[in-house]
């Protein structure tokens, strides 16, 4: 095998044809410089080098074996520069997941600020379920996660974020909509479209009717908002629901909240990621981003509170479901 440190001495001389110029780059003595040139000239049984007229040339065998030493070293110090990039920020890879409605609307306005001030750190953006995305940190395909906590499990840390409100809709044309606020027990009987198993909102819906044991009549479940909100739209059921992810239909009146009495419901939404697993350095920079935007709070932030407090955030309509 090769020895480096023989075939660093050689490349130096080799590029400078110096023994005194060679032990300067290297930050020995000559007589060590001499010493490594003979021991690889030894162990590869090749004249490297002659001198004539007080000149050093390199041999022809010399020449050849130049060449693959400068692509050794070359190709270190292109390992040392993505190194001490990774370490500076300037170039990695950030493994994240999320919600598919995050995915759409929440992360274009937290991400882009993040690269503004990493633009060298490549986004990595995964979708799917609330547990879905869990078990993406277990199985190490995401290094952080934002999601709500629909498992508990010691391995991983759920940091609070955000809390986003669940309401029920309904279209205004619905005969619940002209009631008023409504005992959650008169939702017995009514068609309901409810978000896919693995969803936060989900469990959450499932938490507060088996604790009042009301059994609802579920008729769809489904991953993907635009289907709940035109099965709402035309009547054909209710839903549960975080507000934000209707905002824009509850301004134009295409869709109206039901107030349940004595009831506000809300989702925590958590920055998840393995407990005891140093992050990587590109994961590491976006909690320190995360945290940066709670500020001293150590309680999750209401979600138009959260949102106002990113920095240099780039207005756009942002809407959030889980």
């Amino acid at each position: 095998m090769l020895n480096m440190n023989q075939l660093r001495a050689f490349y130096h001389v080799a590029k400078s044809l110096s023994f005194s110029a060679a032990a300067e780059d290297l930050y020995v003595s000559q007589p060590a410089v001499s010493k490594q040139i003979k021991l690889f000239e030894e162990v590869c049984n090749l004249k490297l080098f002659i001198w004539r007229k007080n000149r050093l040339y390199l041999t022809d065998e010399g020449k050849k074996i130049l060449v693959y030493a400068s692509r050794i070293f070359d190709l270190e110090k292109q390992l040392e520069d993505t190194i001490n990039d990774f370490r500076s920020h300037k170039q990695g890879s950030l493994h994240i997941g999320t919600t598919k409605t995050y995915a759409k609307f929440l992360m274009p306005v937290l991400l882009a600020p993040f690269q503004q001030m990493f633009p060298g750190i490549i986004i990595d953006l995964d979708e799917g379920s609330s547990l879905a995305m869990t078990e993406s940190l277990l199985d190490f395909r995401n290094s952080l996660a934002i999601i709500a906590k629909v498992r508990e499990t010691s391995d991983i840390l759920f940091c609070p974020l955000l809390l986003d409100e669940i309401v029920l809709i309904a279209s205004p044309r619905h005969h619940l909509a002209e009631r008023g606020p409504i005992s959650i027990e008169s939702l017995c009987g009514e068609n309901l479209v409810i978000k896919e198993h693995g969803s936060g909102t989900r469990k959450y819906v499932e938490r507060i009717v088996h604790d009042k044991g009301i059994l609802l009549n579920f008729v769809a479940q489904t991953s993907n908002m635009d289907f709940i909100k035109q099965l709402v739209k035309k009547q054909h059921a209710i839903s549960f629901v975080v507000k934000t992810s209707v905002e824009l239909e509850l301004a134009k009146k295409e869709l109206v909240t039901i107030p349940i009495k004595n009831q506000k419901f809300s989702l925590e939404v958590y920055l998840a990621y393995l407990q005891h697993y140093e992050l990587p350095l590109a994961a590491k920079a976006f909690e320190n981003f995360i945290l940066s935007i709670l500020g001293k709070s150590k309680s999750p932030l209401e979600v138009n509170d959260f949102l106002a407090k990113i920095p240099n955030r780039v207005p756009s309509e942002v809407c959030s479901q889980d």
